[in-house]
């Protein structure tokens, strides 16, 4: 007769089994720091300094402390804004390129010290510290090498006033959770009143291997962010989007801060890179990084920064968001709304995890401890993974019954090393797979978005990998759709065309600066400068999109220029000017307030002025400088460059380039003319 084991006893020798030996590292894989920080995911920047006075997004050296003044700065309202956005820190600009510090340091004269707000004795570092704690946010400092102010930059005794400053960021101010170094250094500066052009030799002169190891002894739980990491490495851009294959091994001992083919050859990581340095997608809420009144209206709309969620935290890399503070020292209303618009799209989007309810298998498993439903128990910790060798590996999850679903959310288990390649996503058809969609890399966490779905069984196939998948959590979900305002189009006619979004949907529009009014049927004609509103509205269910704004200047219908594609309204053709310049008529005499240069929009960009001569005549023959200057950061940040002037009347302008990036013939994909 058989012999039978006691329920108890048969519990406990299950329960006794030895967990299956984990999986061998996949190098790199990252520090103690690193896998604390990819956990933050989304925090936030705070561009305000002596920019923010002067208007400028970079700053020439020459401004005074005298001009930083905000009348009613209140630090609370940015860690506030913050934590409902759902964000886990903040990093502040504590000194950028015109070397003005928001703390009395013992080290300048250059300083909030010397400035009227609070009567000199305002240290803006530590009210922005204490506001983060308040709120439990992480707190982080920016801080630029290069300083258009200081006399010794380009010399060595600047490096010792750098890591002064830095001493002093590092040990007031309690915990830092990343210290930010711009890439952006030397070229035309202030300093001290020398007023000259001074290059350093970015790989050798910041003596990075020594200034590094400053910032680990004072803060050794910091991540470091530069070109070249140590820590977290610059995504390459500034529109907040990562790659469709990212990954966190970086060659990192080939890079430098700085270096001009850094963002077409290195920012996407590399499948055989020596270390784990992760990217970081940075972006700013409005074109410009520090605030300008004329951008109040330019706010990235809920649909920009979904876009930019999905292309940042859904590529494996974190979100750093910047808010503009303005001259009040407040984060304006316009981008308080749209950032906890985005806040609450998000919570919706992700709100009901699918897979909770579902039951999970997969077609192989490693043994004890690592378990397909591992995978979608919430905790990141535990995972699910396959014999070594294993050439098939796939999860598969039945819901039980149909189910709509729209997004697909993968975390590998970084501890042990990025390693898909390459998977898919399929749905069971009448007894057959179906592929639905694919992707390469997962890193910390992918999101794919495709096409809503329909199915009761759905399964994830691993194809390629450096080793077998080690994947920590799965996610499936049904976002709900997100209603996108009409595109606008004009030509150099003046005559607008609005589209819809998707079929049977309403278009409504105004040109007085009220609420859209009007409904749209055909394309019409706007030939003086005003102020276009637009709204889709679904009347199936009475959704309506964000409404979007854009102010249309003055039509260029009279315009003749040899540089047609630089005023025929389409941004993605461009005009080359072999001799640097750029000559219209504007077929009447107008009375100017300013003009823009929208850079050419290229995968390949060239000749981008940075430095310009803006000129008008009133015969074509006799010309007139209004405005000269640079186009800061244009290369990186290829947004319309809006410059204003005194209002001038003329019939012809002409835009020099004094300089290009690249040392190229200039380059323009538009531009245009204000009049307001």
């Amino acid at each position: 007769m058989k012999k039978l084991i006691p329920v108890s006893l048969l519990f406990l020798f299950t329960f006794c089994q030895e967990k299956a030996a984990p999986p061998e590292p996949v190098f790199p894989i990252p520090h103690e720091r690193q896998i604390a920080w990819q956990e933050l995911e989304f925090y936030g920047f705070v561009h305000f300094n002596m920019n923010t006075f002067s208007d400028r997004e970079w700053g020439f050296g020459d401004e005074k402390p005298e001009q930083f003044n905000p009348s009613a700065l209140d630090a609370r309202q940015w860690a506030r804004i913050a934590k409902e956005a759902g964000m886990k820190g903040l990093i502040i600009t504590a000194k950028h390129h015109d070397g003005f510090v928001l703390w009395p340091s013992e080290y300048t004269e250059h300083s909030v010290k010397n400035s009227p707000w609070r009567d000199g004795k305002g240290d803006l570092i530590q009210e922005f510290v204490d506001a983060c704690r308040e709120y439990g946010l992480k707190v982080g400092i920016y801080y630029s090498p290069w300083d258009r102010n200081h006399p010794d930059y380009g010399k060595p005794e600047y490096i010792t006033y750098m890591r002064n400053q830095l001493t002093e960021l590092l040990s007031n101010y309690g915990e830092i959770f990343e210290v930010w170094f711009d890439g952006a250094n030397g070229g035309d500066g202030w300093y001290g009143g020398a007023n000259e052009e001074r290059k350093v030799d970015k790989l050798t002169y910041y003596d990075w291997e020594n200034t590094h190891a400053l910032v680990r002894e004072l803060q050794p739980h910091a991540m470091l962010f530069s070109d070249a990491g140590p820590d977290v490495r610059w995504v390459g851009n500034e529109h907040g989007f990562a790659y469709e294959t990212t990954w966190s091994n970086l060659m990192r001992d080939s890079i430098y801060a700085g270096m001009p083919e850094y963002a077409s050859e290195w920012a996407t990581g590399q499948e055989n890179g020596t270390h784990w340095v992760p990217a970081e997608s940075d972006v700013s809420i409005r074109p410009g990084w520090y605030y300008h009144r004329y951008e109040d209206h330019k706010v990235k709309s809920l649909p920009e920064l979904m876009e930019i969620y999905y292309k940042s935290i859904g590529r494996n890399s974190s979100l750093l968001i910047n808010f503009p503070v303005d001259t009040r020292g407040l984060i304006h209303e316009n981008d308080e709304k749209a950032i906890l618009k985005m806040a609450d799209k998000i919570r919706e989007d992700f709100a009901d995890n699918l897979v909770k309810s579902a039951r999970i298998s997969a077609n192989t498993e490693r043994g004890t401890g690592y378990e397909a439903d591992l995978a979608a128990d919430g905790n990141y910790q535990t995972y699910w993974t396959v014999p070594d060798g294993e050439d098939e590996a796939f999860l598969e999850v039945d819901f039980g019954q149909e189910i709509r679903f729209n997004r697909l959310l993968l975390q590998e288990y970084t501890p042990l090393g990025q390693r898909v390649k390459a998977f898919s996503l399929e749905k069971e058809v009448n007894g057959s797979w179906e592929k639905i969609t694919a992707g390469t890399t997962i890193g910390y966490k992918r999101i794919l978005r495709f096409a809503d779905q329909t199915a009761q069984k759905i399964r994830i196939v691993f194809e390629e990998g450096k080793a077998i998948p080690v994947i920590a959590e799965i996610g499936v979900f049904n976002a709900p759709k997100l209603l996108l305002p009409p595109a606008i189009s004009r030509e150099k006619s003046g005559n607008v065309t609005l589209t819809p979004p998707d079929e049977g949907i309403e278009i409504w529009y105004s040109l007085d600066h009220r609420e859209p009014s009007q409904p749209y049927s055909k394309p019409f004609m706007v030939n003086q400068a005003s102020m276009l509103k637009v709204v889709s509205k679904d009347v199936r269910n009475g959704n309506q999109s964000e409404v979007l704004q854009k102010i249309l200047e003055q039509a260029k219908t009279k315009w003749i220029s040899e540089a047609e594609q630089a005023i025929d309204e389409n941004p993605t053709s461009y005009f080359t000017a072999q001799n640097n310049e750029i000559s219209v008529d504007l077929g009447e005499k107008i009375k100017l307030t300013g003009f823009t240069y929208f850079p050419m929009q290229s995968r390949y960009p060239s000749g981008h002025i940075t430095r310009y001569l803006f000129e008008i005549s009133q015969d074509g023959r006799n010309w007139v400088p209004v405005s000269e200057g640079e186009f800061s950061n244009v290369v990186n940040s290829p947004i319309e460059q809006v410059v204003r002037f005194q209002a001038k009347e003329a019939k012809y302008i002409k835009l020099k380039a004094l300089q290009t990036a690249d040392g190229n013939a200039a380059t323009a994909a538009e531009l245009g003319i204000l009049t307001k």
